[in-house]
């Protein structure tokens, strides 16, 4: 079934809120426990981004959320600070068509790339985006905004060793 996206409505953000929640249970069945429970986005950063036209949600055929994309603009690129799908939508190609959006958006503003930072070893973080377009960024790529990031992740107790920054050009994927 095909589901299509939007940017979300003022009145969805604490649903936004809940997918990203869910999102967080598989980090549970290997072990990160801390991330599972991390707290979702406030609601303040949602609604700036929704306000700024920069959070995306796929829907369901009744109009209901069921994944989301919130986008930044870090150092030039469209940075995506968090892209969540509800676990009951997971592995149908919803997130990947929320990044290809994304990407399209990001051409049409004059941004050369997305963004992202994400977990190297898990499956459905460093593997899943590196099939999509994205590459690992080496030390020597980070731009400072990035390597900002990294630095507030460290400090919120994410192993370093395991964090990555990645990048795809914007506009459709090739190949």
């Amino acid at each position: 079934m095909e589901h299509r996206s939007r940017i979300a409505r003022a009145d969805e953000l604490t649903e936004v809120q809940r997918i990203e929640v869910a999102s967080g249970a598989p980090f549970r069945e290997i072990g990160m426990h801390r991330v599972a429970d991390m707290p979702p986005l406030p609601l303040d950063a949602l609604a700036a981004g929704q306000r700024a036209g920069r959070l995306w949600v796929a829907v369901d055929p009744a109009d209901r959320p069921i994944a989301f994309a919130l986008v930044d603009l870090v150092d030039g690129a469209a940075h995506v600070q968090q892209l969540s799908v509800d676990p009951a939508y997971a592995r149908r190609g919803i997130g990947r068509r929320l990044l290809d959006e994304v990407a399209e958006w990001a051409a049409g503003q004059g941004l050369p790339a997305l963004t992202l930072t994400t977990f190297r070893s898990v499956p459905w973080n460093g593997p899943y985006y590196a099939r999509y377009g994205f590459r690992e960024l080496a030390a020597s790529e980070l731009t400072p905004g990035l390597t900002g990031l990294l630095a507030a992740e460290a400090a919120l107790g994410l192993d370093p060793a395991d964090r990555m920054a990645m990048r795809r050009l914007s506009g459709p994927r090739r190949g």
